[in-house]
């Protein structure tokens, strides 16, 4: 099964070594399709057989392709790695519970979310009792202007780097709802800016509204803590009440634990 366009990382010539390049084309083919043949590969990519063959072969050496039957599918390596990178991440040792206990207190879906160069990446997730479905997921990349915690972490950014984000990455629609123009977006941010916190109005799913937070210990914006539900139960009078008063109790919580348990707050900790 493929997933939506603005997730896809294409995979063009960037000058550097060209195996590794191939390797990770193959990589991508393999999520996207969800797995399949060399054949399939080879459709997929157009890359020669041989050459899909012998990088499947070193991918699966390394665990990071598994083989069952003739097919091939992406390995749980992976998982290791994005586990040992969540893990080092500042603060994510607090963070988790938290949105747990956020996601019991509302019912609903909470996300903490983060910002690697133009996208939003959910880190934790925890459902409700009545959590609906939305598009993101744990590692999921999406565009900062289709989510509230997106839209809160560009809104935290000096202007001339949200500005060349927004030239970079473009402003693709998720919903009718998403913002697309350039203007629009930036007269929002602002609105965030002043206000303290983001709405995303159906932008990213349809049907799904949410809100969200910065959170940022020692002044250092580090992610965005957020609620997400369907449209009929995210009145503005819940939102600009419970919820925002909920988010901040959290954020507020969380600063001052990450404040005075890290030290200098950078993005990343080491830790074992």
């Amino acid at each position: 099964m493929t997933e939506d366009a603005d997730t896809r990382t294409d995979s063009p010539s960037t000058g550097g070594v060209k195996a590794v390049e191939t390797s990770l084309t193959i990589v991508e083919a393999l999520r996207e399709m969800g797995g399949g043949r060399v054949t399939d590969v080879v459709d997929r990519t157009g890359l020669s057989k041989g050459a899909v063959y012998k990088h499947l072969t070193t991918l699966t050496a390394h665990d990071l392709v598994v083989k069952e039957g003739n097919d091939y599918h992406l390995g749980f390596r992976f998982l290791d790695y994005g586990g040992w990178l969540r893990s080092r991440y500042v603060g994510s040792e607090l963070i988790k519970p938290q949105m747990r206990e956020l996601a019991d207190e509302t019912g609903e879906v909470a996300h903490f979310a983060i910002r690697e160069k133009g996208r939003v990446i959910t880190l934790f997730r925890e459902n409700g009792t009545q959590g609906v479905f939305t598009r993101t997921r744990l590692g999921r990349r999406l565009h900062l202007h289709q989510t509230a915690g997106g839209k809160t972490l560009l809104a935290h950014l000096p202007p001339s780097e949200a500005e060349s984000i927004v030239a970079s990455e473009g402003l693709p629609s998720a919903t009718e709802n998403t913002i697309t123009d350039e203007a629009e977006l930036f007269a929002e941010l602002e609105t965030v800016r002043e206000r303290g916190f983001a709405v995303n109005r159906e932008e990213s799913t349809s049907g799904v509204v949410a809100v969200a937070v910065p959170l940022a210990p020692d002044d250092t914006v580090v992610g965005a803590c957020s609620v997400a539900g369907p449209r009929h139960r995210m009145s503005d009078d819940r939102i600009e009440g419970e919820l925002v008063d909920l988010l901040s109790s959290v954020v507020t919580e969380l600063e001052l634990n990450i404040t005075h348990s890290h030290g200098p707050v950078g993005k990343f900790c080491p830790r074992e």
